[in-house]
This record gives structure tokens, sequence and C-alpha cells, in this order.
């Protein structure tokens, strides 16, 4: 099935896990799957490794035990910036054969100990190339405060354009902790003609350390409400935790009331933290 399909007249709800770093950690990662399965999520993304071996190798395994053993739709993270075309292709065949019909099409975080293949400068480009390949349902990524590395929020809505007009389906954002930056995109996504659906990306964040790394990768605003949360709880683990959660939801809750089109949840691979916001919001996704 293609996700893309899934938003007609419903919230769509998903959620994203990474492979382990350790192969033999595997197992915990089905474990994951298996309990998030019984919250019945519209889909699961699996990420890309990004420093290459048994992380990226077990990509197209999880996604497809994920949908072939699990039975949940499964979306397959293809970073372009450190693949080739014939890798590129390779991964399409590999997708194909274990029915996985979904990426999620990316230009990849720049890494200066791995050298870019130079194939696919930008997502547009791969967008266009998986396109050529056959028929994927293609997810693109997309940022509400504008990308880093973009020049502005004009030029970053442009890009976007073409990322879409390349053959992009489906959206989804990257994280954010202020919702007024995603209804400003929303505006400025409708006013550039970009009518694809578009899910909010939401990571509950638990321990300061998340936070900053995010911060420092993302390049996200913190707002006051925010900052003073981790202020007051950053010595306590057990609170912040709670806090995160419970900011995460308050998120949720007032992007579904103002018709968000779903919401794609960053687990960081802990099920129990994503049953906690399940509980929370799961009625309200089918008001």
């Amino acid at each position: 099935m293609k996700t893309s399909t899934l938003f007609d007249g419903k919230k769509v709800l998903s959620f994203e896990i990474f492979p382990p770093k350790q192969p033999a950690s595997i197992d915990v990662i089905y474990d994951t799957v298996a309990q998030l399965k019984e919250l019945e999520p519209d889909f699961i993304s699996v990420t890309y490794g990004a420093t290459g071996g048994g992380a990226r190798s077990k990509t197209v395994e999880i996604a497809s035990t994920v949908k072939n053993i699990y039975g949940i739709e499964s979306v397959a993270h293809l970073p372009g910036i450190n693949l080739s075309k014939s890798d590129v292709l390779g991964l399409l065949s590999q997708f194909e054969e274990q029915g996985i019909k979904n990426i999620l099409a990316l230009r990849g975080d720049i890494n200066p100990n791995i050298p870019a293949k130079g194939d696919f400068k930008y997502a547009s480009d791969l967008i266009a190339f998986i396109k050529e390949q056959g028929d994927f349902n293609i997810i693109g990524a997309c940022y509400p405060e504008g990308h880093v590395e973009s020049g502005g929020i004009i030029k970053d809505i442009q890009h976007l354009k073409a990322k879409v007009d390349a053959g992009t389906d489906q959206l989804i954002t990257q994280l954010f902790f202020d919702n007024d930056y995603f209804y400003s995109f929303r505006e400025r996504a409708t006013i550039a003609g970009i009518n694809t659906p578009i899910q909010a990306g939401i990571m509950p964040v638990v321990n300061k350390k998340q936070i900053e790394r995010m911060v420092d990768l993302c390049g996200v605003d913190l707002p006051k409400k925010f900052l003073t949360m981790m202020e007051r709880y950053q010595d306590n683990p057990i609170a912040m935790r709670e806090a995160g959660i419970a900011y995460a939801i308050d998120q949720i809750v007032d992007l579904i009331t103002q018709g968000v089109d779903g919401i794609h949840l960053y687990t960081m691979n802990k099920p129990d933290i994503a049953y906690r916001i399940y509980q929370a919001i799961n009625k309200l996704l089918v008001a």
C-alpha cells in the first residue's frame, strides 16, 4: 500500500525507528516493533545507518520484517548524499523484492568523514531518479523553521516545491517544539502550491543530552516554555521524562485541533514513551 493514500478522511499516525548499531541488538528492535504494533500505527519508517556497516545493511531487513511479518506498512529511508546511482538501483531492487513501495527520500546529512558520491546533490535529484525506476511512493522531508543550509525560509520553500514537483507524494517535517513555526510553514506551503499531505514530526525529549544533540544537528528553536521545563527538571531524570512526554502530548493535541494531516512520532526506539503518547491522543485521531 502507498502510504499517501492513508490520508483520505483520517489523521495518520506513524512511528520512526532506527536499526541498531550492533547487529546482535536486532531482537530488541523487533520487540520494539511488536510493542508498537499494539498501537495500530498507519506505518513505521526505518532510518538508514549514517556510518555504514550493520546499520545500513539492516534497514531493508527491518523494513521488510515490519511489513511482511508484523503486517504494518513500512517506509524505508534512503539518503542520496553517500549513494551512487548504482547503489540506489540495488536498494530499489531489494525494496521491490520485499514488497516495499514507500521510500523516504533524503539528501542526507553531510559527514566530513564519508566522501559524497556526487550523483545526488539534492533530495530532488534522488526523488526524480527513483520516480524513473518504478511505481514507488515518495515521502520527502520538510523544515518548518527552514533547513539550516537553505539560506532563508523563502528559498527553503522554493527547494521544497522543487522536491514536490520532482515526484514527492507526501511530506514529513523535521522535529520542532513551537507549533507556530509549523502553522506558518503550512501557510507558506499552501501559497507555493504544495498540496501534498504534511505530517508533523514530533520528538518527545526525555533528557537534556538528547535535545542538545538535536539542536546542534537541526538548528531548531527552543521556545521559552520548553527552556523553562528543561531548566527546572534537568537534574531530575524521572521528572524530565514525564515533562517531556507531557510537552509532546500538548504539542500533538494542539496540532490535531488545528487540522494537521498526521503525526509522525520519532520514537528513539522507546515504545513505552510512544504508548504513553498514544493513550493520550488516540481518541482525538478519529474525532
